[in-house]
């Protein structure tokens, strides 16, 4: 019976199911029945244990996502891009599979095909309506319309490149530079085209570094990693996990489609800053500082190009669009929580945002 009433309950699908993504599973039960993608056959006792129902595949290998067509009315998606090329290949071939729910042609009440300019003025008030948060019923039974899969997609802050450590808002140009950010602004620009043909409905949280108990530069601190000398080091943002996961959450029933959300809490470092007051909380000495030109020759080439973009993020959408209320509003407040003995995870090494 208990089972039975698991499989009637909404279901939602979460595509690349790391730490992250494990975080949100707790958030979206017991109101749903939640779905995993795992490229990883040894990964699926671990899902089972989380309440999570496992599903094989590998995005690099489109036959192998069959099953998510129409599996789930809402998707996150968490994976990151492949790691060579321009082009986000992976979230082309969860689209092609997401928007082979749908259907290709709209139809009117008696069966008959609906002249294009029908098709576009419906499409044009579900948009209206859905961005609105409003669920257009009429609409949809008119016109023989299935409503889109709403998709939250996990970008990355360094779409806008280096922006001199101003304060930027969703509305920035996007000026990626390395081919990590640049995979990512394709991924984007896919999710916006599906969102705008009315494919699938996709709203973009844009994520800085991700920090938590177990995503600390603690490691760095005791290699004696350099940091950059206050007058040439880089304003980089933060967010805690548990945070990320409760913004993804809530992006799924309350994103707006092709809406672009600062996933960033309300800290204003400099990385040095950054490693300082880690430093400081677990009572570790503080980094070395070091000019950039001797940073070129000391530090390995992708840990000093997060040295390279500097930007502070305005997360006004977040706070009253969304109405997200963080638990860790810097990381500061994180810390004190920390020294207080009552921090979530384990401690460990930073895992950043490419």
């Amino acid at each position: 019976m208990k089972a039975t009433r698991k499989f009637r309950r909404p279901r939602v699908l979460i595509v690349g199911c790391g730490d992250v993504g494990m975080r949100c599973v707790p958030l979206f039960e017991p109101h749903a029945h939640v779905f995993a993608l795992t490229s990883h056959a040894g990964r699926r006792a671990e899902l089972r244990a989380a309440g999570v129902s496992p599903l094989v595949g590998d995005l690099d290998a489109r036959r192998s996502l069959k099953r998510l067509a129409g599996l789930a009315p809402t998707v996150l998606h968490l994976a990151p891009p492949q790691k060579t090329g321009d082009d986000d290949r992976r979230t082309r071939a969860l689209l092609a599979t997401l928007s082979a729910r749908g259907p290709r042609v709209l139809r009117a009440a008696r069966g008959t095909v609906m002249p294009v300019a029908r098709q576009r003025r419906v499409r044009a008030a579900w948009m209206e309506s859905e961005a609105a948060n409003i669920v257009p019923d009429g609409v949809r039974r008119a016109a023989g319309l299935r409503t889109p899969v709403r998709l939250v997609y996990a970008s990355t802050t360094g779409v806008y490149g280096d922006c001199g450590g101003a304060w930027i808002d969703e509305t920035r140009a996007l000026q990626a530079t390395n081919p990590r950010a640049k995979r990512r602004v394709s991924a984007e620009r896919q999710l916006r085209r599906a969102t705008a043909r009315g494919a699938i409905a996709a709203s973009i949280a844009r994520i800085p570094g991700i920090y938590a108990g177990n995503r600390l530069p603690l490691a760095r601190l005791d290699k004696r990693t350099p940091a950059l000398i206050d007058a040439e080091d880089v304003y980089t943002n933060h967010i805690h996990a548990d945070d990320l996961a409760a913004i993804l959450v809530r992006m799924s029933t309350h994103g707006r489609p092709a809406r672009v959300i600062h996933a960033s809490d309300d800290t204003s470092l400099k990385m040095g800053e950054y490693f300082d007051v880690v430093a400081d909380a677990f009572g570790l000495e503080r980094a070395p500082r070091i000019t950039r030109a001797a940073a070129g020759q000391q530090i390995e080439p992708t840990l000093l190009s997060f040295m390279r973009e500097s930007r502070r993020l305005v997360n006004r959408r977040l706070k009253e669009e969304l109405r997200v209320r963080l638990r860790y509003p810097s990381v500061e407040h994180f810390l004190r929580e920390v020294r207080g003995g009552t921090g979530t995870g384990s401690v460990g090494e930073a895992k950043g945002r490419d």
